[in-house]
């Protein structure tokens, strides 16, 4: 029976969850969706569209930010068909690979993100250590290959487990926890030894990748702040450690919604199931929305590019 179960898991429907106790609500639900996730879509490819069409940011620091642009948007967009065909009762059935292809882009780009957040602690420490040598470190085409590293590294460590899944048999319940996949949520429902998806997950993905990525930055910011302690000038410092100041927030905003989701799923299963449903969206929504915003208040240059991209060239040629 687990045979035949294992070998039809391709085509097993499951059943994706909204928010329990409040389906009269759906449509209504649906609005601070829908207005959230068109934020962060305007948002990111605003900030890809000005560092595109100016070239005075064609540099390595606004270069990172187009990639964490588009990771924002690689994790956030593969769940918008699901969440609205539960929120606009359309349906809530996804088949077992339309689930795995999701969770694939979501897992992915996560950790994508983590790496190019990596990326851009190391751009802060080039530009404020090594300010002489950082066109020379940085080049075009380095930055290209540690976007294309990052994806791979990324893509290739995320299949496993999720491979995996096609050998389990699911003979418990087929609701999920959300309205969209995860891997965490759905090995819950194997009825099976999945010792490995667990293992790895703790020792590849959190341990050595997030891991690695969070002690990385880290150093980075105790060079960075070693050389900025040694400025005299307090202007200066401040300065410095301003330009550090939005990544700072992008890290914060991946890593705690992504370590909260993580420690609710393995160690509060047993917590009322709005504690998963609102963690799940706030690790699915809050980067590709406050992303943008952060790095347009805080960014000079991007704020004039929205500026142009606005306003008429008459109005704008006042703020350059």
């Amino acid at each position: 029976m687990a045979d035949i179960n294992s070998s039809s898991s391709l085509s097993t429907i499951f059943y994706l969850t909204g928010i329990p106790g409040y389906e009269a609500l759906y449509h209504w639900i649906s609005i601070p969706f829908f207005i959230l996730y068109m934020i962060g879509i305007m948002g990111n490819c605003t900030i890809l569209h000005i560092v595109r069409t100016d070239p005075s940011l064609h540099e390595p620091m606004y270069y990172f930010l187009a990639m964490l642009s588009l990771t924002d948007m690689g994790m956030s967009l593969p769940t918008l068909v699901s969440v609205f065909r539960v929120l606009w009762s359309i349906s809530n059935e996804i088949e077992f690979n339309t689930c795995v292809i999701q969770m694939f882009f979501i897992h992915t780009f996560s950790l994508t993100e983590s790496a190019v957040l990596l990326a851009m602690a190391f751009d802060r420490y080039v530009a404020i250590c090594h300010p002489l040598r950082y066109s020379t470190i940085l080049t075009p085409k380095r930055i290209i290959k540690i976007g294309i590293t990052a994806f791979l590294r990324s893509s290739l460590t995320s299949t496993p487990p999720l491979v995996s899944l096609a050998y389990f048999p699911y003979c418990h319940s087929h609701v999920l926890s959300h309205s969209y996949c995860l891997h965490q949520d759905m090995i819950r429902l194997a009825c099976a030894d999945t010792k490995f998806n667990v293992i790895y997950g703790v020792v590849v993905i959190i341990i050595l990748l997030w891991g690695f990525d969070a002690l990385g930055i880290l150093i980075s910011y105790i060079f960075i702040l070693r050389s900025v302690l040694s400025i005299a000038s307090q202007k200066e410092r401040l300065k410095a450690l301003n330009t550090c100041a939005s990544h700072i927030c992008a890290v914060l905003i991946l890593y705690v919604p992504m370590i909260g989701l993580s420690v609710v799923h393995r160690f509060a299963k047993h917590t009322s199931p709005l504690v998963h449903i609102f963690m799940a969206h706030i690790y699915l929504l809050v980067p590709p929305i406050l992303n943008p915003i952060i790095y347009s208040v805080k960014t000079k240059q991007i704020r004039v590019g929205i500026i142009r991209l606005l306003l008429p060239k008459k109005i704008h040629s006042t703020w350059g």
